[in-house]
């Protein structure tokens, strides 16, 4: 008897993406497809108060662009829609295409824990070895229930966890030079 084949999901298959149900956008890691829901307020308020965080810095420094939601395009079988990323303009120079995406890692992914098991081990292990693997230097996890920032960094070919950072603690990175910021400004006030 044969045995079952996994199927692999590639880009060309969104295309043509499956039946569903309301907004749904969709990522491809290691050939396997995940959907993605419309996230709660909570999620949306610690992006776009994260995403206010880096833009106040970045206009002072001037070094590169915070996006929101772009899609990351590694491979055939890899692309991600991440909440927030901060790219040089380097880097954005030699990894953006003609499709307006990116075509490799950014210096700098953002995601903002959604809740349930699936999600949160997508974002604190698949996600982590994929953006590991393909370049990024910095990754943050926001958990808004918890009030915490996870940050990892390079180290050689992964990024490995330098901080767990609670509300009362100050962001600061050496991929965002200048950049420091209250971990309690990246969450709703409470």
């Amino acid at each position: 008897m044969a045995e079952p084949t996994v199927r692999r999901w590639t880009l060309a298959d969104l295309d043509t993406p499956p039946d569903y149900d309301g907004w749904v956008r969709y990522e491809i890691i290691d050939g396997e497809l995940f959907e993605l829901h419309a996230p709660g307020n909570a999620h949306q308020e610690t992006c776009t108060l994260t995403g206010f965080e880096l833009e106040l810095w970045n206009r002072q420094a001037r070094l590169g662009t915070v996006l929101t939601g772009p899609e990351l395009i590694f491979s055939d079988e890899d692309n991600t829609i991440p909440d927030l990323v901060w790219v040089s303009h380097a880097r954005r120079a030699a990894l953006e295409q003609a499709d307006d995406k990116l075509h490799g890692g950014p210096e700098l992914v953002v995601e903002v824990l959604s809740p349930g098991a699936e999600n949160e081990r997508r974002d604190r292990e698949v996600k982590l070895r994929l953006y590991g693997r393909r370049g990024v230097d910095e990754y943050w996890l926001l958990d808004p229930t918890a009030r915490t920032a996870t940050v990892y960094r390079r180290r050689r070919d992964a990024l490995a966890l330098v901080a767990v950072l609670d509300a009362a603690a100050t962001l600061t990175s050496p991929t965002l030079p200048g950049f420091a910021a209250s971990v309690a400004a990246f969450f709703p006030v409470q």
